[in-house]
């Protein structure tokens, strides 16, 4: 527990406030979506909003976020403070960097940090983090070093007293395919910081708080509290689990004990495999925010989420693993790595606590990259699509389709997407039978199939999991149905880069869900109900839960 600050709150006070504070960061991230210039944070909403008290720790983040950023933001602002002491800041300074390995992970999440001044004094700091597609150089499934992945950009100031600091804009032009994308999510987040000093002074003010400090201590110790007694809750003991992932040219496997010890827990990835000259390794930083967070949504999900919420919890990899990397290593596809937290830890968990875990998910997410050119304004275009597989099933539920944990980004509207480029998409359907079997079924595979339209060929990079080690079922589930990935209906390599012409089709199918408990269980309602929706054929029931409609 931190030092009670001596102004402290009651607790109605502090749910007032958390409740506003709440509200006000969902708005300044939609002023963030509403004027930014990518599909990326525009409808997928992979970005988010933090603030974070003027010790630099996170209070409080948009809903609509990627929940890793929460894990990460406070670290990078630590690293930026290191450059650039608070003493050496102004009101109109905006801090940037997307070195993996001081923020998310990747060159593609472009995090900024902005100090708080009240009447001159600082009093917090309000930042941004958002994923660009465009990032430079040439990454590619096959990239042997970070430096093949894109344009670095070191702790640097993108405002100085309220300027655009114009070389490093001029450094972004030379680099980027399409700067003005990039340049105007980064304007985007300059928007969102006005609207939230504004608001939130007036929202101190309408409180009578001098500043954030008394609430941040009181709702960080109160999330830190609830989490510990849920931790208390558990048998203490060591509970460990192994997950293959399909890597590259052999499988890679994640190790992973999980201590409990009182209120206390420990993740420890030794025994991992080392890291691999293939952009799937995970910088500490990402692994270390997934795995709180799947911590967090398994054993405390209905409080807070916040830096308090991290007290109990330690991240430990041996230095030069998969998940704990060293530089240079390439890192492009971290979440290749990072996304197969949450199913590790839940694997070792439902040793101990099952009714709090899921089946493992169609995850890690599964996105392709689309380059090409566009011929009416011939220039080029990058473009990244999302798509989702199924969910685990739950302890006492089935898993959605196409809902895939842990990442949350959402899908884009098929007719944007054809909008912006030259492509069609004809199919996007559920994909019977690929859910895995049990007494909750797991969320089934989508498949979706485009084709190229104009006389350009078009590029398409893909780095895909799940397709050799489909998603596992949990306490007697079975395995949800691999992944698939296709040109012209012939099968190509999970992570790769290929080129379709004019007419050619690519097909993704992603993996199903796992399922949870023995199929023996599931109810004869739910089996029919199944094969109404069409979801489940009569013979994969028959096969796989002994039912003959």
């Amino acid at each position: 527990m931190t030092e009670r600050n001596p102004a402290t709150l009651n607790p109605v006070k502090v749910g007032v406030v958390w409740e506003r504070l709440s509200g006000l960061m969902d708005q300044v991230g939609e002023t963030c979506v509403r004027t930014s210039f990518s599909s990326v944070v525009r409808e997928n909403y992979d970005f988010a909003i933090g603030l974070l008290d003027k010790r630099g720790r996170q209070i409080a983040q948009s809903r609509r976020s990627v929940p890793s950023f929460i894990g990460t933001m406070s670290r990078t602002l630590t690293a930026m403070l290191e450059k650039f002491p608070i003493d050496t800041l102004s009101d109109g300074d905006v801090m940037i960097t997307n070195d993996g390995w001081l923020g998310t992970g990747h060159l593609n999440d472009i995090t900024m940090i902005k100090p708080l001044f009240r009447d001159g004094r600082h009093i917090g700091f309000i930042g941004s983090i958002f994923h660009t597609v465009d990032i430079g150089g040439a990454p590619s499934p096959a990239a042997k070093d970070c430096y093949e992945e894109g344009l670095n950009i070191p702790v640097s100031k993108i405002l100085i007293a309220g300027e655009e600091n114009q070389i490093l804009v001029d450094i972004l032009e030379a680099n980027l395919r399409e700067p003005e994308e990039t340049l105007g999510d980064i304007r985007s987040g300059f928007a969102a910081y006005h609207a939230c000093a504004a608001r939130l002074f007036r929202l101190l003010d309408d409180e009578g708080l001098p500043d954030l400090e008394a609430f941040s201590d009181d709702v960080l110790d109160r999330s830190e509290a609830s989490l510990r007694s849920a931790i208390a809750a558990i048998p203490d003991g060591t509970y460990s689990d192994v997950l293959t992932a399909d890597g590259f040219d052999h499988p890679l496997d994640i190790h992973v004990s999980v201590t409990i010890r009182g209120s206390d827990i420990e993740v420890d990835f030794a025994g991992t495999t080392d890291q691999i000259e293939h952009p799937v390794n995970s910088p500490l930083t990402f692994t270390q925010a997934y795995s709180c967070y799947a911590i967090k949504c398994a054993l405390d999900p209905g409080t807070p989420i916040n830096d308090g919420a991290f007290r109990p919890i330690t991240v430990k990899a041996p230095e030069g693993c998969l998940v704990n990397p060293k530089r240079p290593a390439p890192v492009w596809g971290r979440h290749l790595s990072g996304h197969y937290m949450p199913p590790a830890i839940y694997g070792a968990l439902s040793q101990v606590a099952p009714d709090k875990v899921i089946a493992d998910c169609g995850s890690p997410l599964w996105n392709v990259y689309f380059k090409g050119r566009r011929k009416d304004a011939d220039r080029p275009f990058v473009k990244m699509f999302f798509m989702n597989g199924g969910h685990g099933a739950r302890p006492n539920q089935d898993g959605p389709g196409c809902l895939s944990f842990p990442s949350n980004v959402s899908n884009q509207a098929i007719e944007q997407f054809e909008n912006q480029v030259p492509m069609l998409v004809e199919e996007k359907t559920l994909v019977p039978d690929t859910g895995g079997a049990g007494r909750f079924r797991g969320g089934n595979a989508q498949r979706l199939t485009f084709r190229n339209l104009g006389e350009a060929p078009i590029t398409v990079t893909i780095r895909h999991e799940r397709v050799d080690n489909p998603p596992r079922g949990l306490l007697g589930g079975e395995p949800g149905a691999g992944g698939i990935d296709m040109i012209n209906g012939e099968r190509i390599p999970a992570k790769s880069r290929n080129v379709i012409a004019q007419g050619d089709t690519v097909t993704f199918q992603t993996p199903g869900g796992g399922g949870m408990g023995s199929p023996a269980d599931r109810s004869p309602d739910a089996i029919r109900a199944d094969l109404a929706s069409g979801l489940v054929t009569p013979a994969f029931a028959k096969k796989h839960y002994g039912y003959e409609a």
